[in-house]
């Protein structure tokens, strides 16, 4: 039988769903506007975007340029005093009507976001429903954690697509909250049409917030080094955070930049291969496309025969698809484990680094297939990539210093546990870690070797949500540190100093 998409989450019926409901995003022939001046203007130069999914066109980018980016940033700025005059209980009201509005559209971002960046529906609707809750934990608490202290002003955001809510939506609800001004990019990747519905509705709740298309080339220096920026937040790749951190250490502003770096998971002296093949099984959420994921197992030489055996009943079993289709229209939507990686560059770069990494020495433990029986006859597939493993891979290969961002997995073999550690560290500093092995005693200790800013002992470390702090040791992460109170700190003015990985030292909190 062939599949169909399902009714429920067709295009078409999504975005009339949504110009119903914001339709100040869109011009009157159906093009999206930017958030700037307080109003939905500036078609810019429309830029076609094609989902992930299969290849359809679902929209165009509004793409300003940089002079009317400029202006964008200077009224934003405009916006700061006044709000941070607003009363703190007036600011938690506007910012409980927003969050109270967004939960009855949790549904259809859920769903746009299947066709923006290739979530399944469970992945896209757990986005969203985290960035609500999350920012709902800050309304309740914001006092104890704000007490005296200040807004910086105005805060610029440039995040990357993977997760446009429980990222990006979530730090300019708080940064608001805190009584500053924002402005965001939206992803050229994807996420702009579900960012400018939430956008709408935080403007309409009367919050100080501006959203912006664009070319990093176009408007990069306007949200980084424009006078007018009083705080940059970040999340990307190094190269362009190296960059951006060089450029912001002449001007002395606040920054927080969340970088990639190569997480890993160490396995020695070993046993619970069950447990270990759930932890597999969850880690290949989203395809790998999320900077806490672990994409180098270094393991104990005499554990491999057991890790393979585990590895492959594991990840020989994981679905990936399309993530629309249904047998019939009354069905649930499919329950994969992932759907296709961001666009079709990025699967060309995944096969590219692949194919490097064979030239270069490396040994395929692993070459999923795509089942036929997921996808629609003829579809485009070009963004869809079944996970592959490697074992041995050289140092001269460009995989072993960088993360895939996609469903490769590397593989290293380690005598001693001076090599364990040391093969963890491979790229100076990660977001997370972690290590599995029978003596937690000997883990726990070892851990602190591991030069990450979390670390799992027998199980996966996340980023983590409300009360939970985040950031990076080495070039994962520059700046200030974020999550719980930290967020907080990092986007306001106090006498407490300011925690995070600086130029010249790395203030750490006393529990991570």
């Amino acid at each position: 039988m062939t599949k169909i998409v399902s009714p429920q989450v067709e295009f078409g019926g999504l975005l009339s769903q949504m110009k119903s409901i914001t339709p100040e995003v869109f011009t009157q022939d159906g093009k999206f506007l930017n958030l700037m001046e307080g109003r939905w203007q500036e078609p810019g130069k429309p830029r076609p975007f094609t989902s992930p999914v299969d290849g359809s066109d679902i929209g165009s980018l509004p793409m300003l340029d940089h002079d009317t980016a400029v202006r964008a940033v200077q009224f934003a700025k405009q916006e700061a005093a006044a709000w941070a005059a607003v009363d703190l209980d007036e600011r938690k009201r506007r910012v409980q009507d927003c969050l109270n509005q967004l939960r009855d559209q949790v549904d259809l971002v859920g769903k746009l976001l299947i066709w923006e960046i290739g979530k399944t529906y469970k992945l896209g609707f757990t986005d969203i429903d985290r960035a609500i809750e999350g920012v709902q934990w800050y309304v309740d608490n914001i006092e104890g954690m704000l007490g005296q202290r200040e807004p910086l002003g105005l805060v610029s955001n440039i995040a990357s697509w993977n997760y446009p809510m429980s990222v990006l939506l979530h730090a300019v609800l708080v940064q608001a909250l805190c009584g500053n001004s924002v402005i965001a990019k939206t992803p050229t990747d994807g996420g702009f049409i579900s960012l400018s519905l939430t956008f709408a509705i935080a403007r309409r709740c009367g919050l100080p917030v501006t959203l912006v298309s664009g070319s990093g080339g176009e408007l990069s220096d306007v949200l980084v080094k424009n006078e007018a920026v009083d705080c940059l937040s970040f999340v990307g790749g190094r190269y362009n955070g190296r960059n951006i951190a060089d450029a912001l250490g002449s001007v002395h502003k606040r920054y927080m930049l969340e970088m990639e770096g190569v997480n890993t998971y160490g396995i020695w002296n070993y046993s619970d291969w069950d447990g270990l093949a759930d932890q597999l099984k969850k880690g290949y959420d989203y395809g790998k496309q999320r900077c806490t994921a672990y994409v180098r197992f270094v393991v104990e030489r005499r554990l491999f025969p057991q890790f393979v055996e585990t590895y492959w009943n594991t990840i020989k079993g994981l679905k990936v698809g399309n993530p629309t289709l249904v047998d019939s229209a009354d069905d649930k939507l499919p329950d994969l484990a992932f759907g296709p990686v961001i666009n079709k560059a990025q699967a060309e770069d995944l096969d590219r680094l692949y194919e490097n990494a064979l030239k270069t020495g490396a040994t395929p433990i692993f070459e999923g297939k795509l089942d036929d029986s997921l996808f629609l006859p003829g579809q485009d597939r070009s963004a869809y990539r079944a996970p592959r493993a490697l074992v041995n891979l050289p140092r001269q290969s460009e995989l072993y210093f960088k993360e895939p961002f996609g469903p490769i997995d590397s593989i290293v073999l380690v005598d001693r546990v001076e090599e364990l550690v040391g093969e963890m560290n491979i790229s100076n500093g990660a977001l997370v870690g972690a290590l599995a092995s029978d003596d937690e005693k000997w883990a726990a200790r070892t851990a602190k070797e591991v030069r990450a800013f979390k670390m799992g002992i027998n199980k996966l470390r996340s980023r983590g949500d409300r009360e939970e702090v985040f950031g990076g040791l080495g070039e994962s992460w520059k700046g200030a540190f974020v999550g719980g109170a930290l967020l907080v700190e990092a986007v306001t003015e106090g006498e407490k100093s300011i925690l995070g990985n600086f130029e010249d030292a790395t203030r750490l909190p006393e529990k991570i």
